[in-house]
């Protein structure tokens, strides 16, 4: 049994230069749809073709070719982040937390590559 048990979403996260220029682009290019753009946060997010799959556009950090950060879903990002770190699993500071939206943390596997984790809080409002 899994440390954690993940919901049935991930986002695949991307930092973009231009958020409304890439989404057009992935529209375009690859059939995505824009899901919504949340211009005060820098993100927007794209709805993919795979159930379950979203596409994540950040402005927060140049972009790095290669760096796709992977967001796992989950029901309680407390309890998750508890038990990942009781297993020694680093992460790279406090979940961060957008009201009425998301709260997110970023954790690292052991090569490196950046994961995070992420409760839908829209739901609960």
């Amino acid at each position: 049994m899994p440390a954690v048990t993940l919901e049935k979403t991930i986002t695949l996260a991307l930092s973009v230069r231009d958020r409304h220029k890439s989404a057009d682009w992935y529209t375009e290019m690859l059939g995505f749809s824009v899901l919504y753009h949340m211009d005060e946060a820098g993100w927007s997010e794209l709805q993919t073709l795979t159930e379950g799959v979203t596409l994540g556009l950040g402005e927060q950090a140049e972009p790095t070719p290669g760096n796709t950060v992977p967001v796992f879903g989950v029901k309680d990002i407390a309890a998750a982040r508890s038990v990942l770190e009781l297993a020694g699993v680093g992460f790279d500071g406090p979940t961060e937390t957008i009201d009425g939206m998301v709260s997110t943390a970023t954790f690292y596997d052991p090569d490196g590559n950046a994961l995070m984790l992420a409760q839908d809080l829209s739901a609960a409002e």
